[in-house]
C-alpha cells in the first residue's frame, strides 16, 4: 500500500517523477499532525518509477466533524432512517467474511472533482472503515496515470472512467468495472466567452485544455470533434489538471477551450470567463449526444486481483454502494459539509451550486446497463482506430456480482449465505434503466 500521512488541516502530496520520490505539503497549517507509517507497509515508491510526466499523489486529510442541522422535515427523517439501516449492514458481514487484503491502494485522478464525489464521501464518512478497510488514496492529474499505476502494480484498484476497461479489454488486458458511480460523464466543453463558436467544427485549430491526455475529458472532446468531421490532429490538447491550474489556464488566455468538470466549470462560469457549448451534466444532453446513459466513473480492477480477493472487493463495493444510497437521501448541505474546504476553490457557494448541477450524474443502482456499455463503446469507436474493428465481450467489462450482493446485504445485513438466497436479485442488464 502507499504510505499514509494524516494531516488535520493540510493536504500532502507525493511527487513521483524521473524515478525520484519525495514528500511535500501542498499547503501548511499549524494544526498539522503526522502519523507514523505502519511497520508492515512497503515504501510508497518501491518498485515504481514515475509515469507520464510524473504523478501527483494526494493523500487524504483527516475527517472533520460533521455539522448537524436541527431542521426536521420529511426528507431529513427519511435520510435518518436510511442512515440507521446503512449502519446496520456490517454486523452480519463482519461475522461471515475475512478480508484477504484489508489494506488497499486506490488510484484516482483529480479526486476533488465532483465526478469522484462518491469516493470522497466514502472516505470522509468512514464507510471504508465500516467495512474494515484501510484505503490509501493516490491522486493523479489524469485518468491515464491512474490506469498506469494499476498496470504497474502500484495500485490495487482504481476509481476512474469506464472507458479504460474497454481500452484494456481491446488490448487483451482483463480489467473489469465493479460498480458504476456515475451514469453520465458530467464533463463540460466550454470556449472563451468572446470566441466565435457556432458548432463543434469550430474547434479546429484551437488549443483545448483537458485534465490530461488519455483522460475521459480528452475522449469527450475527441468524440464531439469526430461527429463534426474533425480528427484528433485538428486541435492541440494541453493537460491543465482539474483544479486551480485549470482555472488559471483559461482565465489567463493560455487555452482557447476547456473540457473539464465541476467545480472548475462552475468557477469559470461564475467568473464570466467561459461560454458553455456542451454540457453532459444533465440527462437530456446525454440522450442527445450518446442516445442514453453513458457510464462514467466506476471502480475497476484486474480480474486476477478480483478472483484472489473476493471478500475485499465485496467490502469495497459495499462501501461505495452505501455511499450512493446516502447521496440519494442526503441534503446538499449535508454533502457539502462532508467534503474538505479546499475542494471549494475559494468559494463554498460556488461548490454548492456546482453540486446541484451534478446530482443527476450519480448512479442510482450501481449497475452498468447493456445500453450504457454499448454507448461507451460506440463513443470510443467513433474516433479510436483500435476500437473501431475490435471485438469486445462487453459483459466481461463489468462484474455485476458484487453490486447485486451489496443490494441484498443492505436489505438484510445478517444474510451471510447469498448463494442460496431466493431473494437474491437477478437483474437483467438488457432491460434495466438507471
Amino acid at each position: 500500500m502507499l504510505a499514509i500521512l494524516w494531516a488535520a488541516d493540510s493536504s500532502l502530496r507525493l511527487h513521483v517523477a524521473s524515478g525520484e520520490c519525495k514528500m511535500q505539503r501542498a499547503y501548511d497549517h499549524p494544526a498539522t499532525v503526522r502519523g507514523r507509517l505502519p511497520p508492515h507497509a512497503p515504501r510508497a515508491c518501491d518498485g515504481w518509477q514515475g509515469h507520464r510526466n510524473g504523478a501527483n499523489i494526494g493523500l487524504s486529510s483527516a475527517v472533520k466533524t460533521r455539522r448537524h442541522s436541527m431542521q426536521i422535515d420529511r426528507r431529513a427523517v427519511t435520510a435518518g432512517l436510511g442512515g440507521l439501516a446503512l449502519s446496520a449492514v456490517m454486523p452480519g458481514m463482519a461475522r461471515s467474511q475475512q478480508l484477504e487484503k484489508p489494506s488497499i491502494a486506490l488510484a484516482v485522478a483529480n479526486k476533488a472533482h465532483l465526478y469522484y464525489l462518491p469516493l470522497t464521501l466514502a472516505e470522509r464518512r468512514g464507510y471504508f472503515k465500516d467495512y474494515r478497510l484501510n484505503v490509501a488514496i493516490a491522486d493523479f492529474e489524469g485518468g491515464g496515470q491512474s490506469l498506469d499505476a494499476l498496470l504497474a502494480g502500484a495500485a490495487d484498484v482504481v476509481t476512474g472512467a469506464y472507458e479504460h476497461t474497454l481500452h484494456m479489454q481491446a488490448k487483451g488486458q482483463d480489467i473489469r468495472a465493479l460498480i458504476e458511480l456515475g451514469r453520465f460523464p458530467g464533463i463540460v466543453l466550454a470556449v472563451r466567452k468572446d470566441a466565435a463558436f457556432n458548432s463543434h467544427a469550430d474547434l479546429k485549430g484551437m488549443k483545448i485544455g483537458v485534465t490530461a491526455p488519455g483522460s475521459s475529458t480528452h475522449f469527450f472532446v475527441l468524440y464531439l470533434m469526430a461527429k463534426a468531421g474533425l480528427g484528433p490532429a485538428d486541435a492541440t490538447f494541453v493537460g491543465v489538471g482539474g483544479g486551480p491550474a485549470a482555472v488559471a489556464a483559461m482565465t489567463n488566455g493560455e487555452i482557447d477551450a476547456i473540457s473539464n468538470l465541476d467545480p472548475v466549470i462552475t468557477r469559470l462560469q461564475e467568473d464570466g470567463v467561459i461560454r458553455i457549448v456542451t454540457d453532459s451534466r444533465f440527462p437530456r444532453v446525454n440522450y442527445q449526444i450518446f442516445g442514453g446513459t453513458n457510464p462514467a466513473a466506476v471502480l475497476y480492477a484486474k480480474q486476477e486481483f478480483i478472483a484472489a480477493n473476493p471478500n475485499t472487493i465485496q467490502a469495497l463495493v459495499g462501501a461505495f454502494y452505501k455511499t450512493l444510497k446516502w447521496i440519494a437521501t442526503a441534503t446538499t448541505d449535508e454533502i457539502v459539509n462532508s467534503v474538505p474546504d479546499d475542494y471549494f476553490l475559494g468559494d463554498r457557494a460556488i461548490y454548492l451550486k456546482a453540486l446541484r448541477s451534478n446530482l443527476l450524474v450519480y448512479s442510482k443502482t450501481g449497475l452498468i446497463t447493456r445500453q450504457g456499455m454499448n454507448s461507451a463503446l460506440n463513443m470510443l469507436a467513433t474516433f479510436d482506430p483500435e476500437l473501431k474493428g475490435a471485438t469486445i465481450d462487453l459483459p466481461k467489462t463489468f462484474d455485476d456480482r458484487f453490486v447485486k450482493r451489496a443490494a441484498v446485504l443492505l436489505d438484510d445485513p445478517n444474510n451471510a449465505d447469498l448463494e442460496r438466497d431466493d431473494r437474491r436479485p437477478e437483474i437483467d442488464l438488457d432491460t434495466i434503466r438507471d
